[in-house]
């Protein structure tokens, strides 16, 4: 009877079905068996440091790497890249070529790499060499093994960091008190936490700002080191681990929800970085209306990322455009983002030549010995150089006398040309590249 059923086309095809699908169960049961003893794999912990981690493996491999790589026989031309950790012994990198963002040779189009920790290196992959990781160096190879390139690790400080407010400004914050806040909280070793409100209110200034990145590695977007400068509480500067990103609408250097930097120049979180702003507020007429929009210029660690930028309205959150005057804000986005060094130029009220302003030889070198005196040899030579320039202010003196015998014999209604070469224009406020 079995026999007579398989000659049957259709009843054999079910029957083979059925078979095919039997040993299938048992394999999924066997399989599942064998599985259900392994442990599920551990969520990604949320780190969140305020400063350096001392044995953290992942936190060692965090950075930038420059250096030459091989193109051709006997031609070399620079390689650059920046890492981060992501969490859970994962990273994504930038390779870029010319060299990092803000130097002179560097490319924008980087390509993008991932890799895993393996120990103590990272291995990136995605570009057209395998990338070797360690925390001083990368050794760079190609798919056949040959030897590319060398880069090592560098670390970059804003030019403008530790830059002392020029003589009239105003000292907003310098670790000492909150005194200029209606809302502040400062850290045990004097440092200005996130969600502090200024107390004097500004229209036109130029400002100048020090923080610091929580390292949050497992954390992601808007959720890793976010805050904001919030001038006149209505227009926003992002604040954001951005590091190793290529410039991001509402990453760090942006306007939020406006527009995007023309360059990422985050450096790696627990780094001091630099904001450097010049703003100048809206023009209202008597009735309320708006005639001519707000400006700003940024500096992310001395490296112009928002040129002279027009704003046409509030950014974001911030409170609706008024010809009402509302203070600075430092956004409280519950990160644990740091200020210090926080000082501003009212341009109502200080004429500003340059900005911004960076670190004097003072003070990059407080314990530089005092000039040494001057020689005799030398005060000799300024003694006659004070002769002459007496002199020549003498011969000077009677040739204007005796030019104004000339004039005084011609008409006395004829008015004088104006000495266009003497006439300046008005001072303005000039702000360098």
């Amino acid at each position: 009877m079995t026999a007579l059923l398989f000659h049957r086309p259709l009843i054999r095809a079910k029957v083979t079905f059925l078979l095919f699908a039997g040993m299938l169960g048992v394999v999924f049961a066997v399989d599942a068996q064998d599985h259900g003893d392994e442990k599920r794999p551990e969520p990604v912990k949320s780190i969140v440091l305020t400063s350096i981690p001392e044995n953290d493996p992942e936190y060692a491999l965090l950075g930038e790497f420059v250096g030459p790589i091989s193109v051709g026989e006997n031609k070399y031309e620079p390689l650059a890249l920046q890492i981060r950790p992501i969490g859970g012994d994962n990273f994504e990198a930038l390779q870029y070529r010319g060299g990092l963002p803000g130097q002179k040779t560097h490319k924008p189009a980087p390509i993008q790499l991932i890799g895993r920790r393996s120990g103590d290196f990272v291995i990136l992959s995605g570009g057209p060499w395998a990338i070797f990781v360690e925390k001083d160096h990368c050794l760079i190879v190609d798919r056949e093994g040959n030897h590319v390139g060398r880069l090592e690790r560098v670390t970059r400080q804003s030019p403008t960091l530790g830059a002392q407010p020029p003589k009239d400004a105003i000292v907003l914050f310098d670790g000492t008190n909150t005194d200029q806040f209606t809302i502040a909280e400062m850290t045990p070793d004097g440092l200005l936490m996130q969600g502090a409100d200024l107390k004097p209110m500004f229209q036109d200034f130029n400002l100048h700002v020090e923080f610091r990145l929580p390292y949050m590695p497992a954390s992601t977007g808007q959720a890793r080191g976010n805050s904001g400068l919030y001038l006149q509480s209505r227009y926003e500067l992002q604040v954001l681990d951005s590091f190793a990103e290529e410039p991001t609408f509402n990453g760090i250097g942006s306007l939020y929800r406006t527009r995007q930097p023309d360059i990422n120049m985050c450096l790696p979180p627990l780094q001091w970085q630099t904001y450097d702003v010049a703003f100048t507020a809206p023009r209202w007429a008597a009735d309320g209306t708006k005639v001519r929009n707000a400006q700003i210029t940024a500096w992310l660690n001395g490296v112009k990322v928002q040129d002279d930028v027009e704003l046409a309205n509030k950014t974001g959150a911030g409170q609706e455009e008024a010809p009402t005057l509302l203070p600075i804000r430092f956004q409280n986005h519950k990160d644990p983002v740091r200020f210090r060094n926080i000082w501003l130029i009212d341009r109502g009220l200080t004429p500003v030549a340059k900005f911004p302003v960076y670190p004097t030889a003072e003070v990059e070198k407080p314990n530089e010995p005092p000039t040494a005196p001057k020689s005799e040899a030398n005060s000799n030579e300024a003694e006659a150089k004070r002769k002459i320039t007496e002199q020549e202010a003498a011969d000077k003196k009677k040739a204007a006398e005796k030019k104004k015998q000339v004039t005084d014999s011609k008409s006395e209604d004829k008015q004088p040309d104006l000495d266009l070469k003497q006439a300046k224009p008005p001072a303005r406020f000039a702000v360098s590249a």
